[in-house]
């Protein structure tokens, strides 16, 4: 993609949010629980296409139908998660226009002299953060990372693309870095101890890990749970609509392949989630066009627990830099994207709010819009913070209590597939996780 890309407005989609249904009929159709077409979605995310802008009135409407299908659903539970987020490495050559998480993987070379800010850890290293977060009391520890040329799914791997000659594989040996990175599998199986939830290995990273070869996404995923890994994050997703990719992540695997590697890792019994990064370029159509999707994904499988929207956050990427984007969504984007993500997804059970992206007040505004989960602790959060977010990095459960108290509902401390439980006492003068293989009641931070 060269510095000349044309701005957003300029870009000109095949697929367009105009429908020939209702807002009312849709409307109807959500209350009534039926499942929604694309045209419905399309009608209720944008308040009608019969008006310019989102309408107050209708707005409303979209969100009290939301709230009320949570309600029917999940009850007045808010659930959070006692986590850490272990990212290996910034380096990444994939050159996604919306992302300012990675780094130059030519900078991470030892020959290069100048200072770069990224990092790239050992399976060592990695272990000892894991060990570290472990004592804490976490639950899970979540690593999704750049595409370090040097990463290969195993020592089996590396002999193969050793021995290619091909020029495409984005392939270079770690002695030529200053910190080797290991494995896939070796890292996966460094956090892997004591009995922590491995949460790993998104699709993009897992046709990393293929590279070069004709193993299947099955295969795949296969030796990396043979490694420890215990699910799988539905990032990368961006949306799952191709002439949106081709513009902000031209580098990446396309619709069809990420829902073929989140197939596999479902056939190898493997839990995943689902996301959608949105916000940026495309239109309400690709929005729901990408819901469709996911839906379909989860009727094949059974195996998404949760769907996270992920608001584009536009500061310092360069979509922004390049005039491509002016902002991101806005809150009635936001609490729309969270409500209809509800009322589409009528196979999917847990809707998240993310703090990280929405901020504190925001989040607990989407908890009224559909969502009934609110992320988890992440001890350490990298991605958003690099890409100009504003919010915090790290959340505890007296936070999760009062905050989810102070909204009405109920705080919940969960395992990441939602199977165990344990509510939480906001009166305790204690407050902490106990889920985890090491938690004892007592706060994350000491």
């Amino acid at each position: 993609m060269s510095d000349a890309t044309p701005p957003a407005g300029d870009i000109e989609f095949a697929q367009q949010p105009v429908t020939d249904q209702s807002f009312e009929n849709a409307l109807a159709k959500a209350r009534n629980g039926e499942r929604l077409t694309v045209a419905d979605g399309v009608e209720l995310i944008t308040t009608g296409t019969d008006v310019e802008g989102i309408h107050r009135r209708r707005k409303e409407l979209v969100l009290e139908a939301a709230d009320r299908r949570r309600a029917e659903v999940v009850g007045d539970e808010v659930t959070f998660v006692a986590n850490l987020n272990n990212n290996v490495t910034t380096a990444c050559n994939t050159g996604c226009l919306f992302c300012n998480f990675k780094d130059r993987s030519e900078q991470f070379r030892s020959d290069y002299q100048e200072e770069h800010g990224g990092f790239t850890k050992t399976p060592s290293e990695s272990r000892r953060i894991v060990e570290d977060a472990l004592d804490r009391g976490i639950y899970e520890v979540c690593s999704v990372s750049g595409l370090h040329p040097a990463l290969a799914l195993d020592d089996g791997h590396v002999e193969i693309l050793e021995a290619s000659d091909r020029g495409d594989l984005n392939y270079r040996p770690a002695s030529e870095y200053d910190t080797d990175p290991g494995t896939y599998c070796e890292q996966i199986r460094s956090m892997d101890v004591g009995g922590v939830h491995v949460h790993s290995m998104t699709p993009e990273e897992a046709y990393h890990a293929r590279r070069g070869t004709d193993w299947s996404y099955r295969e795949v995923y296969r030796r990396l749970k043979d490694a420890g890994l215990d699910s799988v994050p539905g990032t990368a997703a961006e949306i799952l609509v191709d002439e949106v990719r081709d513009v902000i992540c031209p580098g990446k695997i396309g619709s069809a392949e990420w829902l073929e590697a989140m197939e596999a890792a479902a056939d190898v019994g493997l839990g995943t989630t689902s996301t959608i990064m949105y916000g940026h370029v495309e239109n309400a159509r690709h929005r729901v066009e990408h819901l469709r999707k996911v839906r379909a994904l989860q009727d094949r499988t059974g195996a998404i627990t949760e769907f996270v929207p992920l608001s584009f956050v536009h500061e310092e990427t360069p979509l922004y830099d390049r005039g491509m984007v002016e902002g991101g969504a806005s809150a009635d984007e936001d609490e729309l994207m969270i409500a209809v993500s509800r009322l589409f997804l009528d196979n999917i059970d847990h809707i998240q709010s993310s703090w990280v992206k929405y901020g504190d007040a925001g989040g607990l505004k989407m908890l009224t819009c559909g969502a009934d989960d609110f992320m988890g602790t992440i001890l350490s959060e990298e991605i958003t913070k690099r890409a100009g977010g504003d919010y915090g990095e790290f959340r505890s459960v007296r936070e999760y209590a009062d905050m989810i108290t102070a909204i009405g509902r109920t705080p919940v401390e969960r395992s990441t597939d939602y199977e165990h439980r344990r509510v939480v006492d906001p009166d305790a003068e204690v407050l902490g996780p106990t889920l985890g293989p090491r938690a004892d009641g007592t706060p994350l931070v000491r």
